[in-house]
This record gives structure tokens, sequence and C-alpha cells, in this order.
């Protein structure tokens, strides 16, 4: 038996997010049983939980809500408790995956203590958290000494996208570091929604919307996606269409900045929707917009625009490395040049369906071929199964 201890999610069963959405697939999907998962999950609760779920076993480790430290405490809380787990059960042969780079200064001191019980110490880079400007100076200089001890002290980083990957081989060389890549994963289903039923004749007359008659965009609300240019673009453009915007902008100063930079208020076409943590409404959402925009510029293989390759027909995606790489031929691409994503729309918009339909296939053919979960999975399994 091969014990996996998973450290760096916030847990499962998954509420939203990349990292939650990867480790309850690989979970609930299980198809070797010489595997044993053990999850550690997140709350600010001091009555801790313990629980299986789908065979995996649960612990919640209680942290402090103090800002962007905690998610530090908090894996470290979670190595220890994988610690005491081996210990205490007498552990001889697994693997410590943990998610992101958040603890490179204090990773050293862990990694003879799990070697000792025969566990090897695997970590998966995420994007590259140094990079995105949410983060105040001193703060993305942590992320940047941290990922560099990540890498240093890593026996595996397994990456999610060749652009992350190439990066990590470039950039700490004299590391020598050992890597394989294994992509986040997406399924090609429909939403089991119908055009009739209440949840979605409710959401689209809530907010003044019609089905197909939308541009779409989904994801958090910060400055690395571009959501400045993607405004910008489409208020100058002449599309007869809505901007619809899932994402959170409560409490947003970035939000407050936009709409002072833009104006977007004053166009009636831009519609911040807030959030739908409801998958399958999000998923009818996604299907009958007439097109999607992707602005992510950091990070590795990004959800969010797996999703939309298998949900929406005409994707236009922001022209970097990770993104060209998981969209290949079944999408379009756009800079940041002044008129280039507006001249863009406006071109699309003209598409006819035949033509949008191939786009659509071709996009769906690349979740098939390389992003499927049931692949992913797979690969997954016979990595950590590896001697």
């Amino acid at each position: 038996m091969k014990d996996i201890f998973i450290i760096g999610s916030k847990g499962i069963p998954a509420q939203y997010g990349g990292y939650e959405t990867f480790v309850d697939e690989l979970v609930t999907r299980q198809v070797n049983k010489n595997i044993k998962y053990h999850v550690a999950c997140m709350t600010f609760n001091k009555k801790t939980k313990h629980y299986d779920y789908n065979g995996a076993e649960c612990q919640e480790i209680n942290i402090p809500n103090i800002g962007g430290a905690k998610a530090i405490i908090y894996d470290l809380k979670a190595l220890n408790w994988a610690l005491d787990q081996i210990k205490k059960n007498n552990l001889k042969n697994g693997i410590i995956y943990i998610l992101a780079c958040r603890i490179g200064p204090f990773i050293h001191n862990y990694i003879s203590k799990f070697h000792k019980y025969g566990f090897q110490v695997w970590v998966n880079p995420d994007g590259h958290e140094w990079m995105r400007a949410k983060w105040s100076k001193p703060v993305r200089r942590y992320w940047k000494i941290s990922e560099g001890g990540m890498v240093k002290n890593a026996d595996l980083l397994v990456c999610d996208s060749k652009n992350i990957e190439k990066y990590i081989h470039e950039t700490y060389k004299k590391y020598n570091p050992t890597t394989t890549f294994i992509a986040y994963g997406a399924d090609i289903v429909r939403s089991t929604l119908t055009s009739d039923d209440p949840k979605v004749t409710e959401w689209y007359q809530k907010h003044g919307i019609k089905p197909n008659n939308y541009f779409l965009i989904v994801g958090r609300f910060v400055p690395e996606n571009n959501y400045e240019t993607m405004i910008r673009e489409f208020m100058a453009s002449n599309v007869d269409k809505d901007l619809v915007i899932i994402t959170n902008v409560e409490q947003n100063k970035f939000y407050e900045q936009l709409k002072e930079k833009t104006h977007f208020d004053t166009d009636k076409r831009i519609k911040f929707v807030g959030t739908v943590y409801d998958k399958d409404l999000l998923k009818y959402i996604r299907e009958n917009a007439y097109g999607y925009i992707h602005g992510h510029s950091v990070g590795g293989t990004n959800p969010s625009l797996l999703e939309a390759l298998a949900d929406t027909k005409l994707n236009l995606l922001y022209g970097v490395g990770f993104n060209k790489e998981v969209g290949e031929d079944g999408a379009l691409y756009w800079s940041k040049t002044p008129g280039f994503l507006k001249d863009l729309l406006e071109r699309v918009d003209k598409l006819t369906s035949k033509q949008i339909d191939n786009l659509g296939k071709k996009a769906q053919q690349r979740v098939i071929e390389e992003y499927s979960w049931k692949k992913i999975v797979d690969k997954y399994e016979n990595k950590f199964l590896e001697k």
C-alpha cells in the first residue's frame, strides 16, 4: 500500500478552486486500490473533524484567520500532522505531495524527517505566484525565495504545464531539479439544465442577459488577469452583445480603480454579475455564451480555461505560452496592443455558425485528447506507484 499525503489544498469535497477540484477528482476517480490518500483540510474552527471522503482519510487542520501568512501556517501544521501519522501508524512507503510553493524557507527541516521513514516529498509548483500583482513587493520577494527553496529540496516537481516545467529548468538549473509533466483535467459533459429550468430563466432575467448574445469572462478579479485590457477593448468595439463578467468584486479596490480608469459603468453592455457557485448553472452559462474571453497571464494550466474549451465553442485567449499550449488551434489569440482585441471581437462577431462550430469541435478535441480527468488520474496513479 502506498500512502499519499496531500498538503496545501483547502480541502475536499471541493467548493471552488483549482487545487481543491484536482484533489477531489483524484480521490473520487481512484482506480488503483494500492493507494491510500490522506488529505489535509483547512478550517478556522477550533473543533476539527476527521472524516472519510470517497475512501480518502481527511483531517481538518485548525489555523488562525490571519492574512497571507495563514497559508504558510496551514502547510506547516499539515506537514506536522502527516509526520505524526507516519510515526504513529508506522507507515514506511509513501509520498508527501505539497501543492504550491509557500514554505520554501522551512521545507529543508522536514525533508530528512520524511526520508527517514521512506517518504518522498513531491511539490506541484503552481504558477508564478511571485509575479502576481496583488502581492506587495516584500511578499513577492518571499514567494520567489520560497519557490527556490521548494525546487531545491523536492524529490520531484510535478508541473501542470510544459511552460512551467521549462521555466523551472531554466531558472533553477543549478539545482538540477527532477520534474515531470502531468496536466490539470476537465470533462466534456453537458449541463443537465434546460432553457426552461427556473434556475436558468431566473439568472438570465435577473441580469437582463439573453442566451448566445454575450461574451463571457470567468476568473479571479486581479490585475494579472488583464481585466483592464478586456474591458477597454470591448468598450471600444461596436459589438452589439453584452460582456458578462463572473467574478467576486466585493470590497475590491481594483474594481473601483478600474471604474475610474475605464468608466465601464457608463457602458450598459458591461455586466458584472457576481459569482456563480452552482457548477451546473455555470456550465450552462458557458455553453450558451457567444464567446469566452480569457485574460490570465500567469500560472500553469488554468482550470477555467479548460472549462471554457470544454463548454464554449468560441474562445479568445490572451496569447501567452501557457494559454497557447492548452488551446493550440482550438482557440483564437489576442495581444495587449491597443485595438487588437477590439478588432478581433468585431471580426468574430461576424463568423458563421459553421465557423464557430468548427472551432468548438477543435477546442473539445484538445480537452478529450490531453486533459480528460480519466487520463490525468491514470497518469498520477502510475507515477505514485513507480518504484
